[in-house]
């Protein structure tokens, strides 16, 4: 589609990947026609579209990783990789037939609250457009984060981020560095090492891996899924209730961890006969305090003849070597950075601009990233996002949470069309005890309490990103859009109710 956005529109989403392409659908279903989707990149897809990492696949079961409301009844593997889930949201764009909403390669640099108009002003590398609504479906996981170590700038190889594949790069022979041991970081280290002449990978923190239970779909199985009426959903089902028993685990009976970190630790004993190996990535926190990774060869990728684990810390990088607190020196000619996103600090947040030129990342930075049931801000009128602060699951699949607040915002929309109304705001009193009793509710849990240091956890040590409750709490909550909890403003007189 061409990129030239309208002057107008009601609803403006930012962000083509599944919470967009979720949103455009249920909006068109719903009778919501006017509507654009606009992103930086060149279709849609977003975290998927991006991450083409050798490896890349989801680490919840592909069968949570569809829409309900559009399943993928032909995946073929219970761990659906990278370029198979691409393509179902490709497709599942097309069959929808809503892909004339999405404005592709543009870049949305500001967006400000009109008080005058009750519009959205928003500044896009393709133009300016105003909208009555103003969506953020970009998710947390799409802008990489980069570490400040000293001398980066010096090295005269290749440096890239796990989310920005160089692809050109030919690996056969080489000296790697691979610089964190998160969810990227243990699916490409086991993809690469073969191809390398050495791979260093450089650890902070060792994380806690469990076997993961993947195995290609029989065409038996495909087929039943697909011809037999009811029989993919209750898989599915039973999967999702299957992950729900995690919750309790990380919550508010701890103990119950303790089976999962035996485990693991299995699972360390099994893939490694190196005593200094298995001490090495023996995590020093209780499992469930970061996000859990799955990998059947990472233990056994990182006992190759021709990969080093590295623990000491990195002091320097030089024009083609990396120095670590050791006093070690290891000559390396490309470093991948596999050091995760910007999920706390939001950068998007830095474009947004409220009710008296107030910019979102600016009240976050006073108040920490908080929102009213994750979705809506005081302050910013008409401003909903999707996968917001504390929605992020630790146990299962973000869809879950993303079709909730998908059915949440298309009340409300439908809401304001009905009552003709200019805008709603969530009422600071309610919002901040909405927030009070998460942060509550959180301080007992083993993501806040299991002695580690987290991308869930802010700057300040405040836990802005996990729900600590099941996914069906949440979509519970989210069920109906609870008017009485709003601030309405009126489109004949702009008085506020």
């Amino acid at each position: 589609m061409t990129n030239q956005l309208p002057a107008y529109s009601k609803v403006f989403i930012l962000g083509a990947g599944i919470a967009g392409i979720g949103l455009a659908i249920k909006l068109k279903e719903a009778g919501h026609d006017d509507y654009v989707v606009a992103d930086r990149g060149h279709t849609v897809g977003g975290t998927w579209r991006d991450n083409t990492y050798p490896g890349a696949s989801c680490d919840v079961p592909s069968q949570l990783y569809s829409f309900s409301f559009a399943p993928n009844k032909q995946w073929s593997r219970s761990f659906s990789p990278q370029p198979e889930i691409q393509s179902y949201l490709e497709s599942v764009t097309n069959e929808a037939g809503v892909r004339d909403h999405f404005y592709f390669n543009t870049e949305v640099t500001k967006m400000r609250w009109d008080e005058d108009t009750h519009k959205w002003l928003i500044t896009t590398s393709n133009g300016e457009t105003t909208s009555s609504a103003l969506i953020l479906a970009s998710g947390s996981l799409s802008a990489p984060k980069l570490p400040e170590i000293e001398g980066i700038n010096d090295f005269a190889g290749e440096i890239w981020h796990s989310a920005e594949w160089n692809h050109d790069f030919d690996l056969a022979g080489k000296r790697l560095a691979v610089i964190g041991t998160g969810a990227s970081a243990i699916q490409i280290v086991p993809e690469i090492a073969d191809q390398l002449d050495h791979l260093d990978v450089y650890q902070r923190t060792a994380p806690w891996v469990i076997p993961r239970h993947d195995r290609e779909y029989g065409k038996a199985e495909r087929a039943a899924l697909k011809m037999i009426p009811g029989l993919g959903k209750l898989y599915r089902s039973s999967i999702r209730f299957g992950r729900e028993t995690y919750v309790p685990a990380f919550t508010f009976a701890k103990q119950l961890g303790k089976p999962l970190q035996a485990m693991a630790e299995r699972h360390i004993a099994k893939g490694l006969t190196k005593p200094e190996l298995r001490k090495a990535v023996q995590p020093p926190f209780q499992i469930g305090c970061k996000r859990i990774l799955v990998s059947n060869d990472w233990y056994p990728a990182l006992s190759r003849q021709n990969v080093d684990l590295v623990t000491s810390p990195i002091t320097r990088i030089t024009k083609d070597a990396i120095q670590t607190a050791d006093g070690s020196t290891r000559q390396v000619d490309a470093i991948v950075m596999c050091t995760g996103f910007h999920a706390t600090d939001h950068p998007v947040a830095d474009l947004i601009f409220g009710r008296k030129g107030l910019q979102l990342a600016e009240h976050w930075r006073w108040h920490g990233a908080s929102a009213y049931k994750g979705t809506t801000v005081p302050g910013f009128p008409n401003l909903f996002q999707i996968t917001g602060p504390n929605t992020v699951l630790g146990h299962t699949s973000m869809i879950e949470i993303i079709e909730a607040q998908i059915g949440y915002i298309t009340a409300a929309l439908d809401y304001m069309s009905a009552l003709d109304l200019t805008s709603i705001e969530p009422k600071e009193n309610l919002t901040l005890a909405y927030n009070h009793e998460l942060r509550l509710d959180l301080g007992k849990t083993i993501w806040n309490t299991g002695g580690c240091a987290s991308w869930y956890l802010d700057d300040a040590g405040r836990n802005t990103t996990i729900w600590p409750k099941t996914a069906i709490a949440y979509a519970k909550q989210m069920a109906k859009f609870d008017a009485a909890a709003y601030n309405l403003t009126d489109r004949n007189d702009l008085t506020t109710h």
